[in-house]
């Protein structure tokens, strides 16, 4: 199987990817660039994750880096901020649906663990899944943050996920943990949504790692 991997510089999502790694024979490791919302450092430390995965498994790996700033800053301008996180995670994942249509692959992969965050509520996974129609995977849906770590100290991954960077400077102070599929649609309205899909995706780079 192929499988898109959404990977953030983050904990957890090089632990999901390394726990389907026993089921994929390829993995198209997919970072979104949110510059302006944080510094360069994002992407330097997503790399050094990328090149870890491609050590420690035996998938052949494909890396695409997509800028994902233009989308934030045009809904963080014009829409309802609460609802950032949720917006974020939707364009992601039709970002990775029109990677995995061009590449072949058949699912994507987060590294959502249910209630951790303010996009991780059962109400908001349910409203960003609705976004797309390819399978979407959670391997660590049911494990507790301490898992994952201990995860992540288990396969190398752990200090790479901590070195420094500013983090996310879009997310809101008061996100939405229950944000209703009516009301995200209504904010996207006030935006281009494909458009804004469809240069991602066209201006989306393959790193060689």
């Amino acid at each position: 199987m192929k499988f898109v991997s959404l990977i953030s510089s983050g904990i957890d999502s090089p632990v999901a990817t390394y726990i389907l790694s026993k089921k994929a024979k390829e993995f198209i490791l997919l970072h979104a660039d949110i510059r302006p919302f944080t510094d360069d450092r994002e992407v330097e430390n997503f790399i050094k994750i990328a090149k870890h995965l491609k050590k420690i498994t035996s998938c052949k790996i494909k890396v695409f880096l997509i800028k994902h700033g233009t989308s934030l800053s045009e809904f963080k301008q014009n829409c309802n901020n609460r609802y950032t996180c949720v917006f974020c995670k939707r364009m992601l994942l039709r970002y990775a649906e029109k990677i995995a249509e061009t590449e072949g692959a058949d699912a994507i992969i987060m590294g959502d663990s249910l209630g951790q965050v303010a996009s991780q509520t059962l109400q908001n996974i349910s409203t960003i899944e609705n976004s797309i129609k390819i399978p979407v995977l959670r391997p660590l849906i049911g494990l507790d943050k301490d898992d994952v770590v201990k995860i992540a100290k288990e396969i190398n991954t752990y200090d790479l996920s901590i070195l420094p960077s500013s983090g996310c400077e879009a997310v809101p102070n008061k996100p939405s943990t229950r944000a209703r599929l009516d009301s995200i649609l209504n904010e996207e309205k006030k935006i281009n949504v494909d458009n804004l899909v469809k240069k991602a995706v066209e201006e989306s780079q393959m790193l060689s790692i």
